[in-house]
């Protein structure tokens, strides 16, 4: 919920997944960032881990459906950033469901033609 500052001005409301995702990738290159951050908006699940994890998935399915062509290759980067960011914040949120975390991504992974 906003609350109000001094000043009377309500801030705009900013979702904590947002600023967790720019603190990491502020190092990243601006056009993967900006892929980054594409795929994650666009994206949804019951917490952050899986909506990247969800990102990810809609990154790859983008470059498998155009084989062999380099223009989809920045999606390819952006794929692997996102999965990289779901398995840290996995990390981050619950350190103890890690494995589990990783084998269902990576059962959802192989499941793809």
């Amino acid at each position: 919920m906003a609350d109000r500052r001094a000043g009377g001005r309500t801030p705009r409301r900013v979702s904590v997944d947002a600023d967790w995702l720019l603190q990491h990738t502020r190092q990243s290159p601006p056009r993967l960032r900006a892929r980054v951050h594409e795929y994650a908006a666009a994206a949804s699940g019951p917490s952050l881990a899986r909506t990247l994890s969800a990102a990810a998935d809609a990154a790859l399915s983008r470059v498998l459906s155009h084989p062999g062509d380099r223009s989809i290759a920045l999606d390819l980067l952006a794929a692997d950033a996102l999965i990289t960011l779901a398995l840290l914040a996995q990390a981050q949120s619950a350190p103890e469901q890690l494995e589990e975390f990783a084998i269902s991504v990576l059962g959802i992974w192989r499941s793809h033609p």
